[in-house]
């Protein structure tokens, strides 16, 4: 095994502990039960939907649907009220949005604000593919580097001949 394929498969093992325990994190946080009575499937089929859109303010990596906040409760019952006043939901976004700002989105418009957030991931792994491009290609030089010349070749051959 090479010193570049050691290193590969220790990145690869960080990396899936790293997924584990951020998987195991996740599971082990329960979600708030909230008991709203509904007008029908749809009104509450848009509120779970709006829930899990939007973010909730205390907790950076949790929807509103999630989080166990106190200010998420209370977004959650805003959100319910709004429901049930017959506010669209693009209404109900905008008004989120001008009373947190744009944090609350978990999917924030494409914007020049926003351009790193939404084609940074895909530029790393541009830039990635790249490195193992250029880390392979280098390869075969480093071969061809160790390789003996034809005098060394002469030379090698004539050593072995005189044992």
């Amino acid at each position: 095994m090479t010193m570049m394929n050691k290193t590969l498969s220790s990145i690869l093992v960080m990396c899936t502990a790293f997924y584990l325990v951020i998987a195991a994190i996740g599971t082990a946080n329960a979600s708030p039960v909230d008991t709203y009575v509904f007008e029908d499937e749809v009104m509450k089929i848009r509120f779970q939907a709006l829930s899990k859109e939007l973010r909730c303010p205390k907790c950076q990596n949790q929807n509103l649907a999630d989080s166990n906040s106190p200010i998420a409760a209370d977004l959650r019952r805003e959100l319910y009220d709004l429901l049930k006043q017959g506010k669209a939901d693009s209404e109900i976004v905008d008004f989120m949005v001008n009373r947190y700002g744009e944090f609350v989105l978990y999917r924030p418009k494409v914007s020049e604000l926003t351009y790193v957030l939404w084609f940074g991931p895909a530029v790393l792994v541009l830039l990635a593919i790249i490195v193992v491009i250029v880390v392979v290609r280098r390869k075969p030089a480093n071969k061809e580097k160790l390789a003996l010349s034809s005098e060394q070749q002469d030379k090698l051959k004539q050593l072995l001949k005189d044992k």
